[in-house]
């Protein structure tokens, strides 16, 4: 099957998916990530390398296929609705992607909302356009040090439902590839410290009764 992982940021897809993306891959399932913004201007601590650090990661988790967009960092609220949904309808028409994995739309991250907006525009495809590969799934994943920061309480916040089993080795190559992306690793008690990555699958696992997993919320699913 054929899953299109696509997030806002460089780092992203591996802290949301890093372990199921690698056993998908190890699955023989195909994954492709696509980024919307490709640069780090209004994030502190993060490197100017990110093109090289994220080719890096998306090795060592077995991705070889990647799409790249240059849509402004945190500001992506200012770019058109309908380009953001473009560009991302030509990356599942490409991929043929039967499954699509994003951002949770209530993310406190403005980048991670309006991607996660345009995914779910472009998600229809299929509908509206002969060729295109009936959409099988679409996950929301949880990005850790953002998306348990959803603090408004009126909206529909993260709510696990879809858990993956990835094991510990699953872990272990999630966290070699997020050290990939330089100065994104934190030290504890950050969320994207190894401790946190580790106890925040063991959590999950915890809830889905296996010793590791990665969660999603499914909000669509046709079997």
């Amino acid at each position: 099957m054929n899953y299109l992982v696509v997030v806002a940021h460089p780092d992203d897809e591996v802290l949301g998916a890093g372990a199921t993306i690698h056993k998908l891959i190890r699955n023989g399932n195909k994954v492709a990530v696509a980024t919307m913004a490709n640069h780090a201007a209004a994030r502190a601590n993060i490197s100017d390398t990110l093109t090289a650090d994220q080719a890096e990661a998306m090795r060592i988790i077995g991705v070889e296929k990647t799409y790249t967009a240059d849509f402004p960092n945190i500001k992506m609220n200012t770019v058109p609705h309908l380009e953001l949904v473009q560009f991302i309808e030509k990356c599942i028409e490409d991929f043929q992607a039967e499954v699509l994995i994003t951002h949770h739309p209530s993310d406190t991250n403005i980048d991670h909302v309006m991607t996660a907006e345009a995914v779910q525009a472009a998600c229809r495809l299929f509908q509206r356009k002969d060729g295109i590969a009936p959409l099988r799934k679409l996950l929301f994943m949880e990005v850790p040090s953002s998306t348990e920061w959803s603090i408004d309480s009126s909206s529909n916040r993260f709510t696990a439902n879809y858990f993956v089993e990835v094991g510990k080795d699953g872990i272990d190559k999630k966290i070699e590839a997020l050290s990939a992306y330089k100065g994104v690793m934190r030290d504890y008690p950050h969320p994207r410290s190894r401790q946190a990555l580790e106890g925040l699958a063991a959590y999950r696992g915890s809830q889905a009764g296996c010793n590791y997993a990665e969660a999603f919320e499914c909000v669509f699913r046709r079997d």
